[in-house]
């Protein structure tokens, strides 16, 4: 999803979006398993992120 938004032309702050997005999803909620009631998680002042695959 992230790379199709980037692809798309999405902005900094749509991918941000996004990836916050993903990160609770998947490690914040473990797929469900934890902190079901997290409702948001953001990114604010964020100067580089690198993610391997």
């Amino acid at each position: 999803r992230l790379f199709d938004a980037q692809e798309q032309g999405a902005t900094d702050r749509e991918l941000q979006k996004i990836a916050a997005e993903a990160l609770k999803e998947v490690y914040f909620q473990d797929g469900g398993r934890r902190a079901g009631s997290l409702e948001e998680v953001r990114f604010t002042d964020v100067e580089h992120i690198d993610f391997d695959l």
